[in-house]
This record gives C-alpha cells, sequence and structure tokens, in this order.
C-alpha cells in the first residue's frame, strides 16, 4: 500500500506533467498560422476538403514575400481521401492561371529567388494526386482576388468521375461596405411584410421609379433591377457570376482609387458613391471594373421589408460606366452608358451562364423614356429605356442553363 508521501509525490509529477503537456500543446497552437482560424471545411463523395487563404499580412510573415504585391495570392488546401481508389485534384478548377510554386518564387523574390527559397515554395505545393485512404495538405498560388475569396475545388477519379467543393473565403485586409450592415435589425418584425405574388407584382409596379439624394430632392439613375433571395444567396451568387465587392469610403480607399485614376490602371473594389431608396443608401454595391478605373459595370442593392415565400425581396439599380466628365455639383463623375437597358440584360446573362440564376420575370416601374427623349439622373447624364424591371431569383446553388424558369407576367423587354 502507498504511503501519503508516494500519494504526494506521484500527484506531484503527474501536475507537473499535466502542465507541461498544457505548455506544449500552448506553443502548437501559437505556432498554428493565424490564417487557419478562418478554414472551412467540406465533405463529400469520401474526400474531406480544408481551405485556408491568408491575407496580405499573414502571406508575407508565412513566406517572408509579399506576395500580393505580385498579384499571387496562396489558397491552403488539406485534402483526404477515404475512399479505396486515388482521387486527383485539378487546380485549373481553382484558378486557370495559377502560378506555380517556382513561378512564385521567383515572382515574389526576383533576384533574391535563390536556391533554398525556391526548394521552401517548391515543398509548400499542392501535389494533384492522393492516393486512397492518404492525405495532402499544400499551396496553389493562385491570382489575387481581396474581400471575399470565391473558388472551387475539383477532382476527377477514374471511371471519368468529376465532382467538386465551392468555397467562399473572407480575406481580411479590406473593409467592404455590405460587412457594416445588420441584415437582421434592419427593419422591425411590424414593418417586414410577406407578399403572394398577385401583391409581389403589384408593389414592385409601385416602388419609385429612381434612386435618390440624400435630401429626397432628385431623381436619379432608374431602379430596373430586383432580386429575391437572402443576403448569403446574392452574396454567393454574384460572387459566381464574377463581381466583386466595393470598399467603403475612406481615406485609404480614396487614395487607391486616386493613384488607379492616375495611372489608368484597374480597381477592382473602388467605393461607390452613395445613392438613396428607403431614405438610406445602398445596402450593398457591386462592380466589375475593366482594365481602367474609369470603366465598369455597377449595380445597388437594398433590402426591401417585403418578403415572398420567405425570401427577403430587393430593389435595385443597374447602370455601365463607359468614362468620366466633369460636373459643378461633383467636379468629376463617372458617365453612364445611356442604354441601361443593354446592362440589364447584360445581368440576366451573366448570373445564369454562371449557374446562378433560376427564375425570372419583368414588371412595370421605371416607366419609359425614348432615345429622342431620354431622361437624366442625378449628375446629368441622359438614359433611355423600356421602363421595365427584371425579378431576378437567384441562389448560392448552382443551377444548369436549361432548368431556369422564365415567367409570363405579361411584361417584355423591347430590345
Amino acid at each position: 500500500m502507498k504511503t501519503i508521501k508516494q500519494l504526494f509525490v506521484g500527484a506531484l509529477w503527474l501536475t507537473v506533467c499535466l502542465l507541461c503537456s498544457g505548455q506544449l500543446l500552448a506553443q502548437v497552437v501559437s505556432q498554428q498560422p493565424a490564417f487557419m482560424e478562418r478554414a472551412q471545411t467540406q465533405l463529400e463523395n469520401g474526400v474531406s476538403v480544408t481551405v485556408a487563404v491568408p491575407s496580405a499580412a499573414e502571406t508575407k510573415e508565412y513566406f517572408g514575400l509579399s506576395l500580393y504585391q505580385k498579384n499571387v495570392q496562396p489558397v491552403w488546401l488539406d485534402v483526404t481521401n477515404e475512399r479505396e481508389i486515388p482521387v486527383q485534384f485539378l487546380p485549373v478548377g481553382l484558378d486557370s492561371w495559377y502560378y506555380t510554386p517556382i513561378e512564385s518564387a521567383m515572382l515574389g523574390a526576383g533576384r533574391k529567388a535563390d536556391a533554398s527559397r525556391v526548394k521552401r515554395f517548391e515543398a509548400e505545393g499542392m501535389k494533384i494526386y492522393i492516393g486512397p485512404g492518404e492525405r495532402r495538405s499544400g499551396f496553389i498560388f493562385s491570382r489575387l482576388d481581396q474581400g471575399t475569396k470565391s473558388f472551387n475545388v475539383d477532382f476527377f477519379a477514374r471511371g471519368n468521375e468529376h465532382f467538386g467543393f465551392t468555397f467562399f473565403v473572407p480575406v481580411p485586409g479590406l473593409r467592404m461596405d455590405h460587412q457594416d450592415v445588420d441584415w437582421d435589425n434592419l427593419y422591425s418584425d411590424e414593418e417586414i411584410r410577406d407578399l403572394d405574388q398577385a401583391a409581389l407584382i403589384e408593389t414592385l409596379q409601385q416602388l419609385p421609379c429612381c434612386t435618390t439624394d440624400k435630401g429626397a430632392k432628385g431623381t436619379g439613375d432608374p431602379l430596373n433591377l430586383v432580386v429575391i433571395g437572402t443576403p448569403d444567396d446574392v452574396y454567393y451568387s454574384f460572387l459566381r457570376a464574377g463581381w466583386d465587392e466595393t470598399e467603403v469610403i475612406s481615406r485609404g480607399s480614396l487614395w487607391r482609387m486616386g493613384k488607379a485614376f492616375v495611372a489608368r490602371s484597374e480597381n477592382r473594389y473602388s467605393p461607390v458613391s452613395g445613392l438613396y431608396v428607403f431614405g438610406r443608401p445602398q445596402d450593398v454595391a457591386l462592380q466589375k471594373a475593366r482594365d481602367n478605373i474609369d470603366e465598369r459595370n455597377h449595380l445597388r442593392l437594398w433590402m426591401s421589408p417585403y418578403r415572398y415565400q420567405g425570401k427577403p425581396v430587393w430593389i435595385g439599380q443597374i447602370s455601365r460606366d463607359i468614362g468620366v466628365r466633369l460636373t459643378r455639383k461633383t467636379i468629376t463623375t463617372h458617365k453612364i452608358d445611356p442604354d441601361v437597358d443593354e446592362t440589364r440584360e447584360y445581368l440576366v446573362e451573366n448570373l445564369a451562364y454562371s449557374q446562378s440564376l433560376w427564375k425570372l420575370g419583368y414588371v412595370s416601374g421605371v416607366g419609359a423614356a425614348s432615345r429622342a427623349e431620354p431622361r437624366g439622373n442625378l449628375t446629368g447624364d441622359p438614359y433611355y429605356t423600356d421602363g421595365l424591371r427584371v425579378v431576378l431569383w437567384v441562389t448560392g446553388e448552382p443551377v444548369s442553363f436549361s432548368d431556369i424558369q422564365g415567367l409570363d407576367w405579361g411584361a417584355e423587354p423591347t430590345r
């Protein structure tokens, strides 16, 4: 039988061991890269995939190079194949213009890309072959996306089997406009109204024709767009279709916009000025920028207090910037393409081809304006339109082109 002394010594030794193991565990946890805290995991077809995307600062800390400045963004993958047959990872599904590890080392380090650095990047690269019961991890070096990184992780297995995963991963660094919106408390329970189809059509026809300014003293761009879906549906469907988020207006974002203006270069996340509906500026602004800051497609969305079959109804505006001109009110402003219906129909095709659209229809409400007698927006740009709003049901899940439903609501575009 053990003495009290022996029990005490044993308990003391156990305590020391537990403390040491706790310190060791803390060290292991502290050594895990910070970007792993944002990792996401999906499991399907016997394959588990975990992904994470480091920010610019985290990338520089991990690799010792400012890869973001070279338009290179590492994406970390961890793949476990629980199947009895091998699978092959297809990097082109993640980014058709991905960089190889050696290429990334050379781009990031330039003349400092010595053999040891190149070897490090090669060792960090993701292998494409994952055998039965095997686990592999590593980086794919993709083109830069900020705000939210959306991408596919695709696999091929023998027997012509192809399957994949879609991820939307937030990337710290830029402050996007929609991140400040409290969706759950935008309206009170008393303000929210559920509509049936007849009430939905009537309500959409009666909404204001156009945006306005903060003082509600003028009519701006036409509200030619309606979207039905949850915030996540809207978010994922437009990102899948290649739209970029927009930064809030701040000193930093204005500085980046100014540099792009001087250099005549692209700024994918350039701020969008505020237009007003429901007494507030847009809840979400999205854009597709060309390689010149003067030109882009952009849209604004406001969540309305209306719901249809449990889904929020959004009113919106879409137009195409084709240049910059001087004004008395704002010194400079983007000039819009006057054919706003063309840009509206571009969005329909864009969402359809990206498998983000599952139903659409048209309602009146904007009011027609002819090419001969166009209307003007708040900064005096003319536009003409058939006066219709397109109503788009969007989804976070892919929908094939052939499965899109067209609704006959008695209104058809004339272009």
